[in-house]
């Protein structure tokens, strides 16, 4: 193989490598996002504000985090900025809140990863049934359509979107066993 040519299939490599580098980092980043959205939440942490920190961490400065279509345009609306997208975050865990939520976790499928450079957009499915104070429940589908950016060396989120696809009322007593806390990361 002549120099020329070996330069070439090395930098195809270099970008290949780098491609799927990127699409495992933000694979990453959008479970670890989901993770901490998780209650009781699986990762030690010492209240609400500690976990925001947390998610926070993931998103760049300018991000924007939005509900679209008829249903969660109106029910979550736009925050543009980490100090809008922390308060959002903050109004949900909120005590005040009608009825506090005492169980969720979410379920990412149909995973799509797009990598150009230093800009990515992922789309997923995702599933969570919720569990209220009050002993209702629901199961709730939606779509993400997010976006990323490697800034300083480091994939962040720059846009979470999320698309509802339906709603479902589950019936009181589905889910046994349900933990008041995670111990799943505690020593």
């Amino acid at each position: 193989m002549r120099t020329e040519e070996l330069s070439i299939t090395i930098n195809a490599l270099r970008s290949r490598v780098d491609r799927l580098e990127a699409e495992s980092e933000i694979r990453r980043i959008q479970a670890r996002y989901m993770f901490l959205c998780d209650t009781p939440c699986p990762e030690p942490v010492a209240n609400d504000a500690e976990r925001i920190d947390r998610i926070m961490a993931l998103y760049a400065d300018d991000a924007v985090w939005e509900g679209v279509g008829s249903y969660y345009e109106g029910q979550f609306g736009q925050a543009v900025g980490k100090a809008a997208i922390r308060a959002h975050f903050e109004k949900f865990w909120s005590t005040e809140r009608n009825l506090p939520l005492v169980f969720n976790v979410h379920y990412l499928t149909s995973e799509q990863i797009h990598v150009d450079g230093d800009h990515a957009e992922g789309q997923w499915v995702h599933m969570q049934p919720w569990i209220f104070s009050d002993g209702s429940s629901l199961l709730r589908s939606s779509r993400l359509n997010n976006r990323f950016q490697r800034i300083d060396n480091r994939w962040l989120i720059t846009r979470t979107r999320t698309e509802n696809v339906f709603i479902a009322p589950l019936a009181p007593g589905w889910a046994h066993s349900i933990p008041e806390k995670s111990v799943l990361m505690t020593a």
